[in-house]
């Protein structure tokens, strides 16, 4: 799992933003055990300490949970899943229509766009 961090947003949150997307993209599926927090840390290449405070924030969140003794699991709840996936995809539409509308470009110009780069 490689990934690249910005030194100007803390480790943990950008993980947060990682482990978001691997649970909405079905890297990790629901109701799967995932990795122990130092697998984890290892594969990511950070602190234990900061791989369990992000995971702290993932189960804060409903997003996975701890099963004592046994370890911690991705939330059974398809739903939730689907909303958080519902509302990154809108961000990522929003941020990307902002963007052109920017170099003034309207909606149906930008849909034009994004077909064009799907052919």
């Amino acid at each position: 799992m490689e990934i690249t961090f910005d030194n100007n947003i803390p480790i943990y949150i950008q993980l947060v933003e990682y482990m978001k997307i691997y649970l909405i993209s079905g890297v990790f599926k629901c109701g799967e055990k995932l990795p122990s927090v130092r697998d984890f840390a290892t594969d990511f290449k950070v602190n234990p300490n900061t791989m369990q405070k992000a995971l702290a924030e993932l189960e804060s969140l409903k997003l996975i949970y701890t099963e004592r003794t046994n370890g911690k699991y991705v939330t059974k709840e398809k739903k939730l899943i689907e909303k958080l996936k519902d509302e990154y995809a809108i961000t990522l539409a929003k941020s990307y229509f902002q963007g052109m509308k920017r170099i003034g470009l309207g909606k149906a110009d930008s849909i034009k766009y994004l077909e064009r780069v799907n052919e």
